[in-house]
């Protein structure tokens, strides 16, 4: 096993590359290279990262680094509210055998297959959920807690070194916050701190992909700036029309609303004609996670795989 770091962005690999392909679904580098041909350089570590925050005033004055259960992440402060970081996995069951990543345990592997990526979740700083929306109405204010919040989790995600590919989550308001150029704020701060925008997921609303316009927008001004882009699907009937839009790197369905309605495997099947890859997420428990499989289904996450999720602290 080796570890890659090319152009600030860490990977784990084999020497065949397949798990620095596999795992971020990125072809960073061909099969071919020779591996002394791969410039090497250290990754900036959580810490390192936070000090350099110093240098710029709006994070350097809210993000430190976490002290007793939080020691060696970063947190955030703002108006009031401690942020902290927590990861949920999501799952490639079409490789359970041994873990291909550094992260993934014999037992998750095992059962639920290697980790595509993660979610980023926001949580306050004793551990808890926190929903910004709940707490603040001012939208200047909640794109500030916003970019903040990407920011943490930017840096304790790169900064322990992860695999894989980072999901970040936005809201409709938000996105309708910014009026032009989504993406460029968020790409240039990653740059700025040596990190790869191609390993973040930017995660749609169900709202914006129902709207056909602003979502071919959307989706080409992120991936302008380097990221990819997921859409969350308001309904099973909403991928018939994703092919007329920009091209989305990832769908995402409830996994609950798909079994209810019996679509899982039509899903399925369109999102293979689309080569769009297809993420069931919300699974509740083993009962739907076991009924997912049933229809070849490649990618889950949710709160049946919670025990493997990433908290501040540790695993």
């Amino acid at each position: 096993m080796l570890t890659l770091v090319i152009g600030g962005e860490l990977a784990s690999a084999h020497i065949n590359m397949w798990i620095l392909c596999k795992a971020s679904r990125v072809a960073l580098l061909p099969s071919t290279l020779h591996l002394s041909h791969i410039p090497f350089m250290i990754a900036p570590t959580v810490q390192q990262l936070v000090s350099r925050a110093s240098d710029y005033p709006f994070p350097g004055a809210r993000i430190v680094m976490g002290e007793g259960t939080s020691a060696g992440t970063a947190i955030a402060f703002y108006e009031g509210f401690c942020l902290a970081s927590a990861y949920e996995p999501i799952f490639d069951v079409t490789t359970r055998g041994l873990p291909q990543s550094l992260t993934a345990s014999v037992e998750s592997a095992e059962r639920f297959g290697d980790e595509l990526g993660f979610q980023a979740l926001t949580l306050t700083g004793d551990g808890a959920s926190f929903d910004p929306f709940a707490q603040l109405d001012d939208d200047p204010k909640l794109v500030e807690l916003d970019r903040l919040s990407r920011a943490l989790h930017a840096f304790n995600f790169f900064g322990a070194q992860r695999p894989g590919l980072l999901f970040l989550r936005v809201h409709e308001r938000l996105l309708k916050s910014v009026k032009y150029d989504h993406g460029k704020h968020f790409s240039s701060v990653l740059i700025e701190f040596g990190l790869n925008p191609a390993r973040i997921v930017i995660e749609l609303p169900p709202a914006a992909v129902a709207h056909r316009t602003f979502l071919g927008y959307l989706v080409k001004s992120y991936q302008k700036y380097g990221f990819k882009v997921a859409g969350n699907l308001p309904n099973a009937g909403q991928i018939m029309s994703v092919s007329d839009m920009a091209r989305l790197d990832f769908i995402k369905m409830d996994a609950g609303l798909a079994l209810r309605d019996s679509v899982v495997k039509p899903l399925v099947g369109y999102a293979h004609r689309l080569k769009i890859p297809l993420i069931f997420d919300h699974v509740g428990d083993e009962a739907q996670f076991e009924a997912l499989q049933q229809f070849d289904v490649s990618f889950v996450q949710g709160p049946a795989f919670e025990a493997h999720a990433i908290v501040p602290g540790g695993r």
